[in-house]
């Protein structure tokens, strides 16, 4: 479990080579699905046209085996099966797993779920220390038993809906059986689309699910304002509830899920704390409605039809310009962020951003045509 010197003493540590965080930022509209995935073909009215972006504050460990099929040593492989041989993807219980590491973090990006896990990084110092396999393998678990249960799958009957807190803890179950001897904490965050049934108007219904301090926001371009957002939970300054060993947190105990009305056009973003450790909530929310103005100006790249509100691959823009936005304060040691302001208020003598792993996924809620 991190504690406040350990954390403080590596960013601290980080602040001379600050220099070599030269790294592009990695983007995209989607995580990779397999093609069996039960959720391919969601029957929700609603979905999320979705963006992603990451910046790593250093490279992952490799994924250890099994997760990771090594490429084959014989030359007596048949012809046909040999580029299935060479397969580099991670892979646990014969499945594919969801997701993109990123650094320590984890993302999933799909139709209807959405997530981001801050995998503790002090693990990296730990022989058997491996954040970035638990938050991946968090969020695989996550994703998959939601695309298990029949009432996200399809349209919901009113006497159905689903339990976010009771997949995570199934997949926090099945995370320590699969890791084995391999350590590591991560938080969970995560945001799955649902339909409003016992609505008549029939409009979205957001279940958010947080453990942590990572976060998930809502906002309401129309109205230039955020709506929801997620509660921070903490141990103490700097250290985060987390899942994972030694961890004395649980989902079902500790996890917080929220159930909000939003509307269409609304944006979800479900971000680390790499965000909200450098940017101000309101300075967030400025990124992004200035990034949709940009996108609906002709800005950002090709269009996939309508621009509108940040549609058809804004989002991917917002997401982009928002990890920007948080890198360029998390890279300048004379910079005031929120990071820096709590730990004056803890009496901790700091200043500047604080240089982590920047994870950004941004969502638009969207009516299905037809």
């Amino acid at each position: 479990m991190r504690t406040a010197t350990a954390r403080l003493t590596l960013h601290l540590r980080t602040r001379p080579r600050r220099w070599l965080s030269s790294s592009a930022t990695s983007v995209g509209t989607k995580t990779p699905l397999p093609e069996e995935a039960l959720n391919q073909k969601a029957k929700s009215p609603f979905y999320f046209d979705t963006g992603y972006a990451l910046f790593a504050k250093r490279p992952s460990r490799p994924f250890p085996p099994p997760f990771l099929s090594p490429p084959s040593g014989s030359f007596s492989d048949p012809l046909s099966t040999h580029n299935r041989s060479r397969d580099r993807r991670q892979w646990v219980y014969g499945e594919m797993i969801r997701g993109i590491t990123n650094g320590d973090d984890a993302v999933l990006v799909g139709e209807n779920f959405i997530g981001a896990n801050d995998g503790v990084g002090a693990w990296a110092t730990r022989e058997k220390g491996h954040a970035a396999l638990w938050s991946r393998l968090i969020l695989h678990f996550w994703a998959l038993e939601a695309e298990r249960d029949a009432s996200v799958t399809s349209v919901a009957a009113e006497s159905s809906e689903p339990n976010p807190v009771q997949y995570l803890q199934r997949a926090f179950e099945q995370t320590k059986k699969a890791t084995n001897e391999w350590n590591g904490t991560t938080t969970a965050c995560a945001a799955l689309l649902h339909y409003n049934a016992k609505d008549p108007s029939g409009g979205p219904l957001l279940y958010v699910t947080n453990l942590g301090d990572s976060q998930c926001l809502v906002m309401r371009p129309s109205d230039e304002a955020i709506v929801y957002k997620t509660t921070e939970q903490w141990h103490w300054f700097d250290c985060p509830r987390q899942l994972g060993t030694n961890s004395p947190d649980t989902p079902e105990v500790n996890a917080v899920m929220d159930k909000v009305e939003i509307q269409e056009n609304d944006v979800v973003l479900a971000m680390s704390d790499g965000v909200v450790d450098n940017l101000w909530e309101h300075e967030v929310l400025e990124n992004v409605l200035d990034s949709i103005r940009k996108w609906e100006a002709g800005e950002g790249g090709e269009a996939k039809g309508d621009r509108t509100g940040g549609a058809g691959g804004g989002m991917l823009f917002v997401a982009e310009e928002l990890v920007k936005a948080a890198r360029k304060i998390a890279e300048d040691p004379y910079a005031e962020s929120p990071f820096m302001e709590r730990a004056i208020e803890e009496g901790l003598a700091m200043e500047g951003g604080k240089m982590d792993d920047i994870s950004v996924v941004a969502a638009l809620c969207k009516r299905r045509k037809g």
